[in-house]
C-alpha cells in the first residue's frame, strides 16, 4: 500500500485510521517497555486486539511499523516540548522541574521515548536511524526556537548562539536521562540540565 513516512495513506477510512493509532500506539508502548528486538509481531497483535491480516493491511513488515513508532513519538516528543517553549528562564527551570517529575513518577525507568529507539536502532537500520535523526533535528529545533526569542529579545548577549544552546540542553536531557535509567535515581538528570542551563544562563544579559 502506498503510503507516507508513518504508513498512512491517503485512501485510509476513519475506522481505519483509529485501527492504524491503535496499532502504533501499542507497538509504541511494548517498544518502550521491552525494546524494538524483544517486541515480536504477535505481542502487538494480543496488545492492539487485531490479527495479522489487519496488522499487515497497514504495514508491510516490522522495519515499517518501526518507522511509524519512530514517526509516533517524535510527535509526542514534540508535542510535550511545545508545552515548554524555553523562551524565559522560568521557563527553563520549568522544563527542568516537569522532567525530573516524570522520571521520578517512572521510578527512573524508560528513558527516552525516541532515545531509547535511537540506542537500539542507529547503528543497525540507516532507514530508522535517518528518520530518528530528522526527529532529534526537528526536537532541537523546537528548542532553539525560544532560545532565539530570548536573544531578539535581548535577554540572551548577541554572541549566543542559539542553535548551539539548543544543541547542550538536548544533549544534556539524552545523556541525562540515560544515566538516570542505568543509575535508577535522578542526580545524572538534574546535574545535566541544572549544568546545560546555567551554560544558557551564562549569556544572559
Amino acid at each position: 500500500m502506498a503510503a507516507d513516512i508513518d504508513g498512512i495513506g491517503p485512501r485510509l477510512t476513519e475506522r481505519g485510521r483509529a485501527t492504524r493509532a491503535r496499532i502504533v500506539q501499542a507497538a509504541a508502548d511494548l517498544m518502550f517497555r521491552q525494546g524494538v528486538a524483544g517486541t515480536s509481531i504477535p505481542d502487538v497483535l494480543a496488545a492492539a486486539g487485531v490479527s495479522a491480516s489487519q496488522l499487515y493491511h497497514y504495514f508491510d513488515d516490522k522495519q515499517a511499523l518501526v518507522r511509524a513508532v519512530i514517526a509516533h513519538q517524535t510527535a509526542f516528543a514534540l508535542d510535550v516540548q511545545a508545552r515548554f517553549p524555553l523562551d524565559t528562564p522560568a521557563a527553563l527551570r520549568a522544563w527542568r522541574d516537569a522532567i525530573l517529575a516524570l522520571q521520578e513518577q517512572r521510578n527512573c525507568t524508560g528513558g527516552c521515548v525516541i532515545g531509547s529507539l535511537a540506542s537500539e536502532l542507529a547503528d543497525c537500520d540507516p532507514q530508522a536511524r535517518a528518520d530518528l535523526e530528522d526527529g532529534m533535528a526537528r526536537w532541537e529545533r523546537a528548542i532553539e526556537d525560544g532560545l532565539t526569542a530570548m536573544r531578539d529579545r535581548g535577554e540572551l548577549r548577541p554572541d549566543a548562539d542559539p542553535a548551539e544552546l539548543a544543541l547542550v540542553l538536548l544533549t544534556a536531557l539524552q545523556g541525562g536521562l540515560l544515566m538516570t535509567q542505568v543509575r535508577r535515581e535522578p542526580t545524572p538528570i538534574r546535574v545535566a540540565l541544572d549544568a546545560a542551563i546555567a551554560h544558557v544562563e551564562s549569556f544572559a544579559v
